[in-house]
């Protein structure tokens, strides 16, 4: 009995399975020929969909130009057959790789490139700024082999690194540097490659001359970065030295001021730089691990393509890593001073609400021995006016034929009057203060 698929067995995949398997298998490796001649660019036209959109319609117009299969709505990459060449294009998150290959009968290396194939206007409508433009040749190792003389003059007579790779089935050879044309070169002699290993071994080559390129774009922006690093060192520098001086909470201020400022500094350079550096890294780990994956072995007086990368990629990668660490510990470092500052800043603050509470403690206890010299002024003129109003009262009752001494009556009158008044005063402050503490 035949498998039965999924659906006759009932079970629901998951959406995603199908994307996610296809993601093991994309960006397979080419099947060459030895001879062949590769011709391979990358362009940096930086991320987002409407990069990789254009690039794709760049793509679909060289593909209908050769009436062959575009690529598909929403691919970033594609492997075509365009008759004179093969076409293998790559987009990666912020640049677009293109690979020219074709068959080469030529005896001489490098001549007649399949780049020569392309329409000229597509070339120049390509989206982005030229970064790696490189020509390798795929070819049997002759016999005898070629002395290291004639390979550097084969190579413009640079100063060569070589190595043999893929378990000894090749020998590769480059300068890695730009010529007049604008392209570097890399010679590859086959001693025995399979078709898939040949195809291994130029993506890999490849890989390391985009990768290496790619992560020496930080060294220019850690060398930027490093001298505007000096300059917010040396003012850190002096507006810590001015916070070892007590001139006072309004000179306190102005540092905290300007330790915002070059905090704010600092954070404009990370956000300028930060994601540089993280990607620098990045393509320095895959340059190592594209190098591993060769399997070098050396060749005797050359310098090994590892070596090459050691002594060139790695100390400016290792500049790169400074800066960034020189970066995040100035920015703990204003951090701190500005803390520092702000502690000290609201400590005085503190001191000034004390003294003023203080301050306004005592012209309370005044106000209070005022109001009660005022309240027992008060108290006085009330009971004036009330004994007053008594005195009145009696004459007219007298008048009226009570028998009452009007003098007399007055006089034990002022006694009561002034008792009732301090009394009734004092029972009114206390209702009051117990309706304010109640509210």
């Amino acid at each position: 009995m035949f498998p039965l698929p999924l659906t006759a067995l009932g079970l629901n995949a998951h959406p995603l399975r199908d994307e996610l398997d296809q993601e093991f298998h994309a960006r397979p490796f080419e099947r060459l020929k030895t001879p062949s001649l590769i011709s391979h660019l990358a362009l940096l036209s930086g991320p987002g969909r409407a990069a990789i959109d254009q690039d794709r319609a760049h793509i679909a117009r060289l593909c209908n130009h050769y009436e062959v299969a575009p690529p598909a709505l929403g691919a970033v990459h594609l492997s075509v057959d365009c008759g004179a060449f093969r076409l293998k294009w790559e987009r990666h998150s912020e640049f677009s790789a293109y690979t020219f290959i074709a068959p080469t009968e030529s005896v001489e290396p490098f001549t007649d490139p399949p780049i020569h194939y392309l329409p000229p206007d597509w070339l120049a409508q390509l989206a982005g700024e030229l970064l790696v433009a490189t020509h390798l040749d795929l070819r049997r190792e002759p016999d005898p082999p070629l002395t290291l003389e004639l390979l550097q003059i084969l190579l413009d007579g640079g100063p060569l690194n070589g190595c043999r790779a893929a378990d000894d089935a090749a020998t590769v050879w480059s300068d890695f540097r730009v010529r007049p044309d604008g392209f570097t070169r890399i010679l590859v002699f086959d001693r025995g490659l399979r078709e898939t290993q040949a195809g291994r071994l130029v993506q890999r080559l490849l890989n390391i001359e985009t990768y290496r390129m790619m992560a020496m774009l930080a060294f220019p922006l850690a060398r930027q970065t490093s001298a505007e690093i000096n300059r917010i060192e040396e003012r850190l520098a002096d507006l810590t030295d001015h916070m070892s001086q007590r001139a006072g909470l309004e000179q306190d201020h102005a540092l905290l001021a300007e330790l915002s400022g070059l905090a704010a500094e600092m954070e404009r350079i990370a956000a300028a730089a930060t994601y540089r550096f993280g990607a620098s890294r990045a393509y320095d780990a895959l340059v190592e691990r594209r190098i591993v994956e060769l399997r070098e072995v050396r060749l005797p007086g050359v310098q090994t393509l590892r070596e090459f990368m050691d002594r060139r990629l790695a100390p400016a990668l290792r500049t790169v890593t400074s800066v960034r660490e020189r970066q995040e510990s100035l920015s703990t470092r204003i951090s701190r001073a500005a803390n520092l500052l702000r502690t000290r800043v609201d400590v005085a603050l503190e001191q000034q609400n004390r003294d003023l509470l203080q301050s306004m403690n005592q012209r309370a206890q005044l106000q209070l021995r005022l109001q009660e010299t005022v309240e027992g002024l008060s108290v006085v003129v009330l009971s004036y006016y009330l004994v007053g109003l008594v005195s009145y009262a009696v004459k007219a009752l007298s008048k009226l034929g009570l028998p009452l001494n009007p003098e007399l009556v007055t006089g034990l009158a002022i006694p009561v009057v002034i008792v009732a008044v301090g009394w009734g005063m004092r029972r009114m402050r206390r209702n009051l203060a117990q309706h304010d503490l109640g509210g």
